[in-house]
């Protein structure tokens, strides 16, 4: 163990420090002059929501595990970081090759922390596995196909530009799926990767976090703001109040269980993502949140038994559940909302209709197959041994990378 450990720190910090060398020259060669980055920012307090949720919220999100509490913040603060900063450069070499125009400074920055959402997102489906240098490299890679599946929908499929930055919850949760199922499985005695009450209730203190904030996430891009916070709010509170209810009801003993409440209470969030701009009777989104924790509690029970042994699925933190579902029906909806709108303004011209309905699907089609098979690719490279992969018996286990002596006793 002393020698892998000591591998990492002639590792870790080099690469990190090359990134960051990389990240400083491309804002001194391509950052525009000063008066364009430092242009009037109206809506900062909703930059700091969505910061308090990315930091605050998913980092204390992850923290599932009894004895990976440590790693779960401080690697999903570092991620969080450094893909903000690869976002940015993504987005200058988009502007630099023509595939975009450039953005203000301040638009710029918001496009990168809400799209660093998607890597904590797939950071929870191989939380415990991956040891940092893989999280970096999965971090690089993620957002850089992040970047490039939103140009392929804005380009080729015409969607505007907020509605793809939507598409994280989908991208994350399936990339980081794809990315676990070639991790090798942890053996049936290891018990660390179970929680604890301290854990579950530190997570679900991220999960209050992530609620609180979810509005501003879903509308800070939006040309209607008070109509997608509204929607957001509306679907949460459907969502949460539901998470109790099924939790209840699908329980042996008729109690609740707090990781059915902390997946299924930020389903609506999910859900109404796509549509949170569009729709236009609150009830449609009160319906989302339902069905949102609907599928959240009940997938947990039947998708995690009959499909995930069938297919390989690794899955640490649930994010399939927690994001990964919800984002389908969210897609769903998108395309339902839109027939139903079509039919009642457009019936004369149903190729219009038609067409519309195809960019949805195709854009739900794109983003999915991109995050797959972008994923397994990832986590094929990531499994080889120049990335220094750790042995299984040392998944879920603080001590292999913090300073924590006394973890042996417990957490």
């Amino acid at each position: 163990m002393p020698a892998r450990y000591l591998s990492f720190r002639c590792s870790v910090p080099w690469l990190i420090l090359l990134l960051q060398t990389l990240f400083l020259i491309r804002s001194i060669l391509a950052f525009p002059r000063v008066g364009d980055i430092y242009s009037p920012f109206s809506f900062y307090p909703d930059f700091q929501d969505i910061n308090h949720m990315v930091i605050f919220g998913f980092g204390f999100f992850l923290m599932v595990l009894r004895r990976y509490g440590f790693s779960s913040t401080g690697f999903s603060f570092l991620l969080v970081v450094l893909a903000v900063q690869c976002s940015v450069l993504v987005e200058d070499c988009l502007v630099f090759l023509g595939a975009q125009h450039k953005e203000p400074g301040w638009i710029s920055l918001t496009n990168a922390v809400v799209s660093s959402a998607a890597v904590v997102i797939s950071t929870g489906a191989v939380l415990g596995k991956a040891n940092p240098v893989q999280l970096i490299v999965m971090t690089l890679v993620e957002s850089v196909f992040f970047y490039v599946s939103r140009w392929i929908n804005r380009t080729f499929l015409q969607v505007l530009d907020h509605v793809t930055l939507k598409h994280l919850h989908l991208f994350g949760a399936y990339f980081g799926l794809a990315v676990a199922s070639r991790f090798p499985e942890a053996p049936p005695g290891l018990d660390k990767h179970r929680s604890s009450p301290r854990s579950e209730l530190l997570s679900m203190l991220g999960t209050a976090f992530v609620w609180v904030f979810w509005p501003s996430f879903n509308s800070i891009l939006s040309d209607v703001k008070e109509r997608a916070v509204l929607n957001t709010c509306l679907a949460l509170a459907v969502s949460a109040v539901a998470a109790f209810m099924l939790s209840a009801l699908t329980s042996k003993d008729g109690k609740f269980r707090m990781a059915h409440v902390h997946g299924a209470a930020l389903a609506g969030g999910v859900a109404v993502a796509p549509t949170a701009h569009s729709i236009q009777q609150p009830w449609i989104a009160m319906i989302l949140g339902l069905l949102g924790a609907v599928i959240t509690v009940l997938g947990s029970h039947c998708v995690q038994r009959c499909f995930h042994p069938a297919l390989k699925l690794q899955d640490t933190s649930g994010v399939h559940f927690t994001f990964g579902l919800p984002a389908v029906l969210g897609a769903v909806a998108a395309v339902v909302l839109r027939v139903v709108e079509g039919i009642d303004r457009q019936w004369n011209d149903l190729s219009s209709l038609g067409y519309l309905v195809f960019v949805d699907i195709g854009a739900f089609c794109q983003t999915t197959c991109t995050a797959l098979i972008t994923g397994l690719i990832t986590g094929l490279i990531l499994n080889t041994k120049l990335l220094k992969a750790v042995h299984v018996s040392k998944y879920f286990d603080d001590q292999f990378y913090w300073e924590f002596p006394h973890l042996s006793v417990g957490f």
